[in-house]
């Protein structure tokens, strides 16, 4: 009799201590939550977007008190994930990691098969951002960008270059590089970087590009030919490469980024709790050792090294205008 008594007590003040929760944050005071967090990865288990969420949920576990729990949702270039989190409720405990390609790419790719509008996820923060590395088969007679484009020009279409999927970072990196080199390559998509590698070790894929981080252990180890990054400097971890800026495509410059974005609508006092969670990370000495391991760079968006939510919702609008041009000049869309 006292446990159920107990437990009707608990569930009729479960209203008003909601009440007082909201109360409390409408005042202004920091929010805190009081479950566990859902991280949606719109991606398989793997590769860099899997590494980044995990590592990032991590870290916000450790600050928040409380466990964010990875949950990978995959499918149509992440726009499963990205829906599922975008029709969540905004209360701070479902958000997701989100890329260059659910936060800018995908929207200018799939146009009206677009699942979900850019107003729909509010920017919380950038976590890191990753540059590409752009490899051939190890057998094809090039040791630079100008001596591809070169042989990409002779041949008039006949290489073909293989990425992670249509709509990925590498895609549209690839695009970007056709249309300033002015050449022609046949884009052969694959479900993920791994795929990718594979063939392209094995001789079957002329060209590939891909981020850094997935590819790095086979460019150390010459089982492909890496000609240069896309970044605007030199990686940290490939530091003898050449950007493709230096390599003679001036202005070139793109980065896949990894970041959390929240379903529109989340109170004030949650977005600041969480964007100064995901400041303080970025900030973090051990978060930057463990990110440079695989070729990350800081995102640096605010002139303390930070990443505040406004400025990352206005670096990802930037990013959509980018990707829309080059999407519009190469004709990259998904039928």
């Amino acid at each position: 009799m006292t446990t159920r008594r107990t437990l009707l007590a608990a569930t009729l003040a479960l209203p008003a201590l909601r009440n007082a929760q909201a109360q409390t944050q409408a005042q202004g005071a920091p929010w805190s939550p009081t479950r566990p967090i859902r991280l949606v990865i719109p991606f398989t288990p793997a590769g860099t977007t899997d590494l980044v969420g995990r590592i990032g949920a991590e870290r916000l576990s450790a600050r928040l008190g409380q466990q964010v729990v990875v949950e990978n949702r995959a499918g149509a270039g992440g726009n499963v994930g990205a829906e599922f989190v975008a029709k969540a409720e905004p209360d701070g405990y479902t958000l997701l990691l989100t890329t260059i390609g659910t936060g800018a790419i995908n929207y200018a790719v799939y146009g009206d098969k677009m699942p979900y509008r850019p107003q729909d996820l509010a920017a919380v923060g950038l976590f890191i951002r990753v540059p590409n590395v752009l490899m051939v088969r190890r057998d094809l007679p090039v040791n630079s960008i100008a001596e591809l484009t070169a042989l990409a020009r002779s041949r008039n279409g006949g290489l073909n270059y293989g990425t992670a999927g249509i709509g990925s970072s590498p895609h549209v990196c690839t695009e970007l590089y056709k249309i300033m080199a002015g050449i022609d390559m046949t884009h052969v998509p694959y479900r993920g970087s791994a795929p990718m590698l594979t063939e392209l070790i094995a001789g079957r894929v002329d060209v590939g590009m891909d981020n850094i981080p997935s590819s790095l252990g086979h460019c150390r180890e010459g089982t492909v030919k890496p000609l240069a990054t896309t970044g605007l400097t030199r990686s940290a971890v490939l530091p003898n490469l050449p950007t493709m800026d230096e390599a003679g495509l001036k202005g070139f410059e793109t980065t896949a980024w990894f970041g959390v974005l929240a379903p529109a609508g989340l109170p004030a006092p949650v977005l600041a709790r969480l964007s100064q969670e995901i400041d303080a990370i970025v900030k973090e000495p051990a978060f930057h050792a463990r990110m440079a391991e695989f070729g990350g760079e800081m995102p640096a968006l605010t002139a303390d090294g930070g990443s505040s939510a406004a400025n990352f919702e206005t670096f990802i609008a930037s990013e959509r205008r980018k990707w829309a041009d080059v999407v519009r000049r190469s004709g990259a869309r998904v039928e």
